[in-house]
């Protein structure tokens, strides 16, 4: 475990601290989607905030460090400074930046808050306030908030600039226009080449019974292989994005805000929750179980049966005390329910199966983040 701070990059950059304010650091790596989520608990939070991105060591820009208080992953000359004065409080996401959060923590002597938005890759309890959604089968504990969705809103400025750039692009393609969001192999779901013919497929006919047209965009989890696979299968005259790092445009966000219709792959929560909020008309495209792990499935399952939904009485505080002990031992820790959150959006009308007819009228939508502020704001004004 690293116990050196890296060499100020630029000292006179810090971010000025407004007097009788917390010191607030928002610890960022480069998933634009986790990202997403933390941008609209920063701008409720009306305290200032001092960003810190953080680059990874090549080995760890895909591959998963051992979750630790650490900065052995971290490429510190590509990153932003990590020097006292430390922070009173700390706001992240995902596995990398956590693990720096931790880090910190233990620099500033335990004084330093640490607030996780998402699901934890381990040490539950070391965070002082964990922000999950529904996906995530988290026990019931004291530092844990529940929420039914994840915190993401889109960025509706920046949907506006790309609307207004992409209009006369997308002019000519006749309507309805759908947009066709594609993922990528993750856990626990099968989406390689097959299927993606079989999606292609698909959306060539919704498109074609409409006598629509069609978008479609991957991303950066999407394999060249499921790109070549759709590309080959589907309709002439299709539009299609490949994801790139050195792209100059990207006609995601002027999708979002001039196509008809959205189908957006089931394993990416981040798009169909962006595509809800905006209240746009959304179609899950569910992928197929990977076949055997019949272990993680058991997990899930008990996992599900014991930390999913809160429980009353007696029989309820006994099974949630063992959900908490089975997690605690490492039995049913670190689970994602993705068809369950899927199975949320429908039954609430935010979304509805690939190839049923689209919801008509945007949906209602809970507004959450102020609960997750006050409770944010509840670990410094009560230290």
């Amino acid at each position: 475990m690293s116990t050196t701070s890296p060499e100020p990059k630029d000292p006179a950059a810090a971010v000025r601290i407004d007097q009788g304010s917390p010191r607030v650091w928002i610890l960022l790596g480069d998933k634009l989607g986790d990202n997403r989520q933390v941008d609209p608990v920063v701008r409720a939070l009306d305290w200032p905030c001092e960003h810190k991105h953080l680059e990874m060591r090549e080995p760890y820009v895909l591959g998963k460090p051992e979750f630790e208080a650490s900065l052995h992953h971290v490429d510190q000359a590509r990153s932003d400074t990590l020097e006292p004065p430390w922070p009173d409080l700390i706001i992240t996401i995902g596995r990398r930046p956590s693990m720096v959060a931790l880090w910190i923590r233990e620099q500033s002597g335990g004084r330093t808050k640490v607030v996780l938005i998402g699901k934890p890759s381990g040490l539950l309890d070391q965070f002082d306030l964990v922000v999950s959604s529904a996906e995530n089968l988290l026990p019931r504990w004291p530092n844990v908030l529940h929420l039914s969705l994840p915190l993401m809103s889109p960025d509706v400025a920046s949907i506006a600039r790309a609307t207004d750039a992409w209009r006369s692009r997308l002019a000519p393609l006749p309507r309805p226009l759908f947009a066709l969001l594609v993922g990528g192999p993750t856990s626990p779901f099968v989406f390689d080449a097959a299927m993606a013919r079989e999606l292609a497929r698909a959306a060539g006919k919704a498109t074609a019974e409409h006598a629509g047209s069609l978008y479609v965009t991957t991303s950066r989890r999407t394999p060249e292989a499921v790109v070549d696979a759709l590309e080959a299968e589907l309709p002439p005259k299709t539009e299609v994005y490949r994801w790139s790092a050195e792209a100059t445009e990207n006609p995601y966000q002027g999708l979002l805000g001039l196509a008809d219709y959205f189908v957006v792959t089931g394993d990416s929560i981040s798009m169909m929750v962006e595509v809800a909020r905006l209240g746009k008309p959304l179609a899950i495209f569910p992928l197929p179980l990977r076949p055997g792990h019949v272990r993680n499935r058991l997990r899930r399952e008990l996992g599900r049966s014991l930390l999913a939904a809160e429980r009353r009485g007696l029989y309820g505080r006994l099974l949630q005390r063992l959900g908490g002990r089975l997690y605690r031992a490492g039995v049913i820790d670190q689970l994602r329910d993705i068809r369950a959150f899927q199975d949320l959006l429908v039954d609430r009308g935010l979304a509805v199966w690939f190839g049923e007819p689209f919801g008509s009228g945007p949906p209602s939508l809970p507004d959450e983040i102020p609960e997750a502020v006050g409770r944010i704001k509840s670990l410094i004004e009560n230290k």
